[in-house]
Order: structure tokens, then C-alpha cells, then sequence
């Protein structure tokens, strides 16, 4: 029954648009200790598909992802295009273009037994006693449906991650308007220093700001973060940190980066939803925040909104400090 569903409303749709409009289900779905790091491809990516079965594949792919992690973690999401050789995944895959869907948790992980079984009907990935799981076959039956295929990669106690490979189109998008360029408002010439542990996400603030006119300059850690800031010999003018990193979070990379540079503006990232933030136990009234994942026209918006029309605060160039004491305590 799971191998042969039928598409019931196939259409050329954008794989990218479909993720960022279904986030909210799914941190609904996730709750507050999961966070949702969703990165996108800035421009359409095309798939004909049924849009509410590949909903369907994302709510169970992120269950099974929240059932994996009752401590928390992360669940991440992204889009790449791709071409693949002939029988590069598997002999029935006709080689061409396709959009390559990836779905990771830092979850529990599964063992090789678990894996061989996974797609089998009304098997589940939960021990006795855990819950009664989601079985992964119908995610395979819609995939497959798709004229699509996917992969698993796990290992027990570093996570999961599933790669669902369809057939990508050259078509235009069904009923979707062009997308609409940032305003020549929303250009800049300012110096952003990005925070975030995601490489997939600095890569895509960097494709965004960087053609805006923006000068970028990026950090994997809290502590990289005040190094530039400290060293950095123009100004900074913005702070653009993610909330929860290992290390140090983003509360406390803005706190010492303004004492380093006081008026730094900052705008923080999160995977968590805005009500949870807003609770008043991680940011003060009226500090700036975007959830991810964001569109690119949202993120220069929130920048250039919050840096106005000129820059002044936090134009101050690199104070004397001494950097080398630095730590992430």
C-alpha cells in the first residue's frame, strides 16, 4: 500500500518556498528544546509534486527527528540543486538534475539493524517502552512516487541524516509570482560581523548581504566572534549572531562585543520559535530578532531597518584591548 500512493495533486511547485512556509507546523510539532535550522536555496528550486504529500514527508521525518532527541538538539533542513551520473544511487535513478532535500537531527542515532528495517510497513524506530514511533515506509512510498529516491546515513549517538533526491524541473513554478529583488533601500555599505556555528547559514547571510553591498565578515564561534571584534581595525555596525551555539551563546557574544564596541547594533538568529524567545528568559524587551529560516528579502529588511537610513552607533573603530584572555566561561 505505501509503494503505490497516488499523487493526487502533482504541480510545479518550489521546494525552497514549500520549507519556509511549513516551518511553523513543524516547530509546532518540534517543541520548545528543538531547534529548527532550516537554510534554502535563495532561488526557486522546482519539483512536480503533490504539495501536501511532501508536507506529509517533512511532518514525520521531523517526528521521528523529535522522538530521536527528548533531550533537545537540532533538526536541520536544506536544499541544494544537484546533477547525478548514471546509477550514482541507484539503477532505476535515470541520471539528470535534481533537488537534493536533506533532512539531520543530533539525535540519538540508529544501529545497522535498525537501518535495514527501516522502510518496512509498521516498522518503528522506538525501543519497547518510547513510544510508538513513525514508520519511514510511507515516506519512501511518496518519495518513490515522486519518481524520487533517498538515502540514510546514521550512527548510533551522533544523529541521522535522510537525503531525498527528486527530479528537478526546468519549468516556472505554478501560481508563483516573481520573486521580488531587495528595494535600493535595503542595500548597504555598512561592515556586518555574522555569528553562527552553521556554515550552510553563514553561507546564505553571505549570498544575500555581501551582492547588497555590505561588507561581511563571519565567525563559527562566540569566541572568533570578539577576536574580530577586538582586531577589526574599521568600524563594526551590526551584529548579526545566532541565540544558541556551543561554547557561548548569543546573549553573551553580544554583551562582550558591546563592551569592546559600545552602540554595537545587534540582530539575533534562532530556529526557536519568537514566542518562546520573547518569554523574557533569553532576550530584554525590544532586542531585535529573526526566526529562521528567513527569506532573503527578510533578512536585508530586518538589517536595514535596524541600521536606518545612516550609520552611526557602533561606528567606533577597534578599542585597545587585549584579546588573549578571551575565553568562553
Amino acid at each position: 500500500a505505501f509503494s503505490h500512493r497516488e499523487i493526487n495533486s502533482p504541480r510545479v511547485i518550489d521546494l525552497n518556498a514549500l520549507i519556509v512556509d511549513y516551518a511553523e507546523v513543524l516547530r509546532s510539532l518540534l517543541g520548545d528544546n528543538v531547534e529548527l535550522c532550516a537554510v534554502v536555496l535563495p532561488s526557486p528550486l522546482a519539483v512536480k509534486a503533490d504539495s501536501a504529500q511532501l508536507e506529509e514527508v517533512l511532518m514525520n521525518l521531523a517526528v521521528n527527528a523529535r522522538d530521536a532527541m527528548p533531550e533537545g538538539g537540532r533538526l536541520t533542513i536544506q536544499t541544494a540543486a544537484v546533477t547525478l551520473e548514471q546509477n550514482a544511487l541507484a539503477p532505476d535513478l535515470p541520471a539528470g538534475p535534481y533537488a537534493l532535500l536533506t533532512v539531520s537531527d543530533t539525535g540519538c542515532g540508529m544501529t545497522e539493524e535498525v537501518q535495514q528495517h527501516l522502510f518496512e510497513p509498521f516498522f518503528t524506530t522506538k525501543d519497547v517502552g518510547q513510544g510508538t514511533g513513525l514508520s519511514l515506509a510511507a515516506v519512501y512510498g511518496i518519495v518513490q512516487q515522486h519518481q524520487g529516491n533517498l538515502r540514510v546515513s546514521s550512527q548510533r549517538g551522533e544523529g541521522t541524516t535522510i537525503r531525498i533526491y527528486l527530479p528537478r524541473r526546468a519549468d516556472v513554478v505554478e501560481t508563483a509570482e516573481p520573486p521580488t529583488p531587495p528595494t535600493p533601500r535595503a542595500t548597504g555599505s555598512e561592515t556586518i560581523l555574522l555569528v553562527d556555528d552553521e556554515p550552510l547559514v553563514r553561507g546564505l547571510a553571505r549570498d544575500v548581504l555581501v551582492p547588497l553591498g555590505y561588507d561581511l565578515l563571519h565567525a563559527e564561534s562566540g569566541v572568533e566572534a570578539l577576536l574580530i571584534c577586538a582586531a577589526h581595525p574599521g568600524p563594526i555596525h551590526l551584529l548579526l549572531t545566532d541565540l544558541s551555539m556551543p561554547g557561548m551563546n548569543g546573549r553573551a557574544v553580544s554583551e562582550r562585543a558591546r563592551q569592546l564596541r559600545p552602540g554595537l547594533r545587534v540582530i539575533y538568529m534562532s530556529g526557536y520559535c519568537e514566542g518562546a524567545i520573547d518569554s523574557g528568559e533569553v532576550l530584554e524587551p525590544g532586542e531585535e530578532f529573526i526566526e529562521k529560516p528567513f527569506t532573503a528579502i527578510a533578512l536585508a529588511s530586518k538589517v536595514r531597518e535596524l541600521l536606518g537610513p545612516t550609520a552611526d552607533a557602533g561606528d567606533a573603530g577597534p578599542p585597545r584591548v587585549d584579546a588573549s584572555g578571551l575565553h568562553t566561561t
